[in-house]
Protein backbone atom coordinates (compact mmCIF):
# COMPACT_ATOMS: atom_id res chain seq x y z
CA UNK A 1 0.00 0.00 0.00
CA UNK A 2 1.27 3.43 -0.93
CA UNK A 3 1.92 6.11 1.40
CA UNK A 4 -0.41 8.19 0.58
CA UNK A 5 -3.36 5.51 -0.71
CA UNK A 6 -6.94 6.91 -0.27
CA UNK A 7 -5.92 10.90 0.09
CA UNK A 8 -7.20 13.64 -2.11
CA UNK A 9 -4.03 15.59 -3.94
CA UNK A 10 -4.45 18.31 -6.26
CA UNK A 11 -1.52 19.66 -8.24
CA UNK A 12 -1.75 22.88 -10.03
CA UNK A 13 -0.23 23.20 -13.75
CA UNK A 14 0.46 19.59 -13.99
CA UNK A 15 -0.99 19.19 -17.99
CA UNK A 16 2.58 18.39 -18.41
CA UNK A 17 6.51 18.24 -17.51
CA UNK A 18 7.49 18.71 -13.79
CA UNK A 19 3.83 19.37 -12.60
CA UNK A 20 2.40 15.85 -14.52
CA UNK A 21 5.54 14.37 -13.13
CA UNK A 22 4.42 15.31 -9.40
CA UNK A 23 0.75 13.68 -10.43
CA UNK A 24 1.80 10.84 -11.58
CA UNK A 25 4.32 10.60 -8.21
CA UNK A 26 1.21 11.13 -5.99
CA UNK A 27 -1.50 8.78 -7.93
CA UNK A 28 1.51 6.07 -7.95
CA UNK A 29 1.64 6.36 -3.78
CA UNK A 30 -1.96 5.85 -3.99
CA UNK A 31 -3.31 9.15 -3.76
CA UNK A 32 -6.82 10.09 -5.64
CA UNK A 33 -5.34 12.87 -8.01
CA UNK A 34 -6.33 15.78 -9.65
CA UNK A 35 -4.70 17.25 -12.67
CA UNK A 36 -5.77 21.04 -12.76
CA UNK A 37 -3.79 23.42 -15.94
CA UNK A 38 -4.61 25.97 -17.76
CA UNK A 39 -4.31 23.79 -20.92
CA UNK A 40 -5.84 20.31 -21.61
CA UNK A 41 -4.82 17.79 -19.03
CA UNK A 42 -6.35 14.72 -20.63
CA UNK A 43 -3.23 13.28 -21.48
CA UNK A 44 -1.63 13.42 -18.04
CA UNK A 45 -5.04 11.55 -16.52
CA UNK A 46 -4.96 9.10 -18.83
CA UNK A 47 -1.16 7.93 -18.13
CA UNK A 48 -2.17 7.76 -14.69
CA UNK A 49 -5.43 5.94 -15.31
CA UNK A 50 -3.39 3.53 -17.65
CA UNK A 51 -1.37 2.79 -14.90
CA UNK A 52 -4.41 1.65 -12.87
CA UNK A 53 -4.47 4.61 -10.32
CA UNK A 54 -7.28 7.00 -10.15
CA UNK A 55 -7.02 10.51 -11.73
CA UNK A 56 -9.63 13.44 -12.87
CA UNK A 57 -8.44 16.36 -15.07
CA UNK A 58 -9.88 20.02 -14.77
CA UNK A 59 -8.93 23.13 -16.17
CA UNK A 60 -8.62 25.82 -13.89
CA UNK A 61 -6.77 29.30 -13.67
CA UNK A 62 -4.96 29.22 -10.27
CA UNK A 63 -5.92 33.37 -9.98
CA UNK A 64 -9.58 32.58 -10.27
CA UNK A 65 -11.52 32.60 -7.87
CA UNK A 66 -14.17 31.13 -9.82
CA UNK A 67 -12.46 28.32 -10.91
CA UNK A 68 -11.20 27.44 -8.09
CA UNK A 69 -14.39 27.21 -6.04
CA UNK A 70 -15.57 25.25 -8.53
CA UNK A 71 -12.07 22.89 -8.19
CA UNK A 72 -13.06 22.43 -4.61
CA UNK A 73 -16.40 21.83 -5.31
CA UNK A 74 -16.09 19.24 -7.89
CA UNK A 75 -13.03 17.60 -6.42
CA UNK A 76 -15.37 17.08 -2.74
CA UNK A 77 -18.41 15.76 -4.90
CA UNK A 78 -15.74 13.49 -6.59
CA UNK A 79 -13.45 12.37 -3.97
CA UNK A 80 -14.37 13.36 -1.02
CA UNK A 81 -12.35 16.47 1.67
CA UNK A 82 -9.14 17.69 -0.43
CA UNK A 83 -6.24 16.67 1.69
CA UNK A 84 -2.81 17.99 -0.34
CA UNK A 85 -2.30 20.55 -2.74
CA UNK A 86 0.61 21.14 -4.28
CA UNK A 87 1.41 24.78 -5.48
CA UNK A 88 3.24 24.22 -9.10
CA UNK A 89 1.60 26.59 -11.30
CA UNK A 90 3.51 28.88 -11.98
CA UNK A 91 5.51 31.17 -15.19
CA UNK A 92 9.20 30.44 -15.83
CA UNK A 93 10.40 28.07 -18.69
CA UNK A 94 8.90 30.78 -21.77
CA UNK A 95 10.66 33.71 -20.27
CA UNK A 96 13.55 35.12 -22.09
CA UNK A 97 16.97 36.59 -20.12
CA UNK A 98 16.56 40.15 -20.02
CA UNK A 99 18.09 43.00 -17.12
CA UNK A 100 15.71 44.10 -14.55
CA UNK A 101 15.68 47.68 -16.32
CA UNK A 102 14.43 46.01 -19.70
CA UNK A 103 11.35 44.10 -17.57
CA UNK A 104 8.11 45.01 -18.90
CA UNK A 105 5.64 45.91 -15.88
CA UNK A 106 3.21 43.58 -17.73
CA UNK A 107 5.04 40.95 -17.73
CA UNK A 108 6.47 41.26 -14.07
CA UNK A 109 2.59 41.58 -13.13
CA UNK A 110 1.91 38.41 -15.07
CA UNK A 111 4.74 36.57 -12.81
CA UNK A 112 3.52 37.90 -10.03
CA UNK A 113 -0.26 37.19 -10.45
CA UNK A 114 0.77 33.60 -10.80
CA UNK A 115 3.31 32.76 -8.84
CA UNK A 116 2.88 34.34 -6.34
CA UNK A 117 -0.89 35.55 -6.00
CA UNK A 118 -2.03 32.16 -7.40
CA UNK A 119 0.03 30.23 -4.70
CA UNK A 120 -2.27 32.61 -1.89
CA UNK A 121 -5.73 32.00 -3.82
CA UNK A 122 -5.53 28.33 -4.15
CA UNK A 123 -4.22 27.69 -0.52
CA UNK A 124 -7.37 30.30 0.72
CA UNK A 125 -9.58 28.02 -1.60
CA UNK A 126 -8.72 24.56 -0.31
CA UNK A 127 -8.76 25.60 3.13
CA UNK A 128 -11.92 24.81 4.30
CA UNK A 129 -12.09 21.52 2.46
CA UNK A 130 -8.82 20.37 4.54
CA UNK A 131 -10.65 21.80 7.77
CA UNK A 132 -13.31 18.76 7.07
CA UNK A 133 -10.33 16.29 7.39
CA UNK A 134 -8.53 17.93 10.36
CA UNK A 135 -5.53 17.68 8.42
CA UNK A 136 -3.63 19.02 5.46
CA UNK A 137 -0.39 19.11 3.16
CA UNK A 138 0.49 21.90 1.39
CA UNK A 139 3.49 21.99 -1.06
CA UNK A 140 4.32 25.40 -2.63
CA UNK A 141 7.18 25.00 -5.64
CA UNK A 142 9.78 27.83 -5.11
CA UNK A 143 12.81 27.74 -6.99
CA UNK A 144 16.61 27.33 -6.07
CA UNK A 145 17.34 30.38 -7.55
CA UNK A 146 16.24 32.09 -4.15
CA UNK A 147 19.74 31.79 -2.92
CA UNK A 148 21.70 32.57 -5.87
CA UNK A 149 19.93 35.20 -7.32
CA UNK A 150 21.02 34.66 -10.89
CA UNK A 151 21.24 37.68 -13.58
CA UNK A 152 18.16 37.95 -16.02
CA UNK A 153 15.51 36.66 -13.96
CA UNK A 154 15.04 39.41 -11.24
CA UNK A 155 10.80 39.04 -11.44
CA UNK A 156 11.20 35.11 -11.20
CA UNK A 157 13.31 35.51 -8.41
CA UNK A 158 11.38 37.69 -6.42
CA UNK A 159 8.28 35.56 -7.15
CA UNK A 160 10.28 32.29 -5.64
CA UNK A 161 11.63 34.58 -2.63
CA UNK A 162 7.86 35.54 -2.35
CA UNK A 163 6.90 31.82 -2.19
CA UNK A 164 9.42 31.16 0.44
CA UNK A 165 8.21 33.77 2.68
CA UNK A 166 4.66 32.69 2.18
CA UNK A 167 5.32 29.45 2.91
CA UNK A 168 6.75 30.41 6.24
CA UNK A 169 3.46 32.47 7.31
CA UNK A 170 1.08 29.77 6.39
CA UNK A 171 2.82 27.31 8.35
CA UNK A 172 2.63 29.97 11.28
CA UNK A 173 -0.92 30.42 10.78
CA UNK A 174 -2.06 26.99 9.97
CA UNK A 175 -0.09 24.80 12.36
CA UNK A 176 -2.91 24.67 14.92
CA UNK A 177 -5.21 22.82 12.37
CA UNK A 178 -2.75 20.17 11.39
CA UNK A 179 -1.74 21.72 7.97
CA UNK A 180 1.50 21.80 7.20
CA UNK A 181 3.06 23.98 4.79
CA UNK A 182 6.76 23.60 3.32
CA UNK A 183 8.41 24.33 -0.18
CA UNK A 184 10.55 22.60 -2.54
CA UNK A 185 13.31 24.95 -4.27
CA UNK A 186 14.31 22.72 -7.63
CA UNK A 187 17.59 23.30 -9.39
CA UNK A 188 17.66 23.77 -13.41
CA UNK A 189 15.34 20.57 -14.48
CA UNK A 190 15.28 19.23 -17.73
CA UNK A 191 11.63 20.30 -18.35
CA UNK A 192 9.76 19.93 -21.57
CA UNK A 193 9.59 24.08 -21.35
CA UNK A 194 13.38 24.03 -20.69
CA UNK A 195 14.30 22.22 -23.23
CA UNK A 196 12.58 24.18 -25.93
CA UNK A 197 13.85 27.51 -24.39
CA UNK A 198 16.96 28.17 -26.75
CA UNK A 199 17.60 31.12 -24.17
CA UNK A 200 18.23 28.37 -21.11
CA UNK A 201 20.61 26.03 -23.39
CA UNK A 202 23.64 28.01 -22.23
CA UNK A 203 22.89 27.77 -18.05
CA UNK A 204 23.42 23.33 -17.95
CA UNK A 205 27.14 23.32 -18.35
CA UNK A 206 27.52 25.43 -15.37
CA UNK A 207 24.61 24.18 -13.19
CA UNK A 208 26.29 20.40 -14.10
CA UNK A 209 29.88 21.71 -13.23
CA UNK A 210 28.96 23.50 -10.01
CA UNK A 211 27.33 20.74 -8.54
CA UNK A 212 28.21 17.93 -5.89
CA UNK A 213 26.05 15.49 -8.39
CA UNK A 214 27.63 16.65 -11.44
CA UNK A 215 24.52 15.69 -13.95
CA UNK A 216 22.09 17.52 -15.54
CA UNK A 217 18.56 17.44 -13.09
CA UNK A 218 15.38 15.75 -14.33
CA UNK A 219 12.03 15.93 -12.99
CA UNK A 220 12.24 12.60 -11.12
CA UNK A 221 14.87 13.87 -9.01
CA UNK A 222 12.06 15.99 -6.94
CA UNK A 223 9.84 12.76 -6.30
CA UNK A 224 11.10 11.51 -3.00
CA UNK A 225 11.18 15.23 -1.84
CA UNK A 226 7.51 15.71 -3.04
CA UNK A 227 5.87 12.39 -1.69
CA UNK A 228 7.94 12.69 1.74
CA UNK A 229 6.32 16.15 2.28
CA UNK A 230 2.86 14.69 1.34
CA UNK A 231 3.21 11.76 3.72
CA UNK A 232 2.53 11.55 7.03
CA UNK A 233 6.17 10.98 7.45
CA UNK A 234 6.62 14.71 7.45
CA UNK A 235 3.61 15.71 10.16
CA UNK A 236 6.49 17.68 12.26
CA UNK A 237 7.80 19.00 9.53
CA UNK A 238 6.72 22.26 8.45
CA UNK A 239 7.80 26.02 7.47
CA UNK A 240 10.64 24.79 5.71
CA UNK A 241 12.05 24.93 2.49
CA UNK A 242 14.32 21.88 1.03
CA UNK A 243 16.39 22.50 -1.86
CA UNK A 244 16.46 19.89 -4.44
CA UNK A 245 19.48 20.77 -6.96
CA UNK A 246 22.17 18.44 -6.61
CA UNK A 247 24.26 19.73 -4.05
CA UNK A 248 24.82 23.05 -6.00
CA UNK A 249 23.91 25.39 -3.22
CA UNK A 250 24.93 24.09 0.29
CA UNK A 251 25.01 26.74 3.43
Amino acid sequence: MGRLQGRVAIVTGAAQGIGAAYAKALAREGARTVVTDVIDTQPCVDAINGEGHQAIGMKVDVTSNDDLARMVKEVEAAYGPIEILINNAGLFSHLKLKPFWEIPDEEWDAIMRVNVRGIFQASRAVLPSMEKTGRGKIVNISSATFFLGPPGFLHYVASKAAVIGMTRSMARELGAKKITVNAIAPGLTESEGVQANEGMHGMRAPNRAQRAIGRDMVPEDLLGTLVYLSSPDSDFVTGQTINVDGGKMMW
